[in-house]
């Protein structure tokens, strides 16, 4: 469980510079979230255990454009209960001014 993302990386001998975007998070009680797009393709590959009822799920979605201001990179919802797992952006710490 939680390797099909790896099973493509492998398949298509993706390195990091042929991906888009690629992260893997960890939510609240023991969920967690991996997401991956590989460039020049419009879909996301994302991989999920949901953090409500601990239901594992893969599948892929097209990838929607967010402005820079979101606070979100995506979201996507379990199949099984509904929940609705959002996935912030990540804020990287400005640097001083010197």
């Amino acid at each position: 469980m939680f390797d099909k993302i790896d099973k493509i990386i492998v398949e298509r001998k993706l390195t990091p510079a042929s991906c888009e975007y690629h992260t893997l998070r960890v939510l609240e009680n023991n969920g967690k979230i991996r997401a991956l797009v590989i460039k020049g393709e419009n879909v996301v590959h994302i991989e999920f255990i949901c953090p409500k009822c601990g239901n594992y799920d893969y599948h892929t979605q097209e990838r929607k454009q967010v402005s820079k201001g979101a606070k979100f990179r995506f979201e996507t919802k379990c199949p099984k209960c509904g929940n609705v797992v959002k996935v912030e952006k990540l804020k990287g710490a400005k640097k001083p001014k010197q």
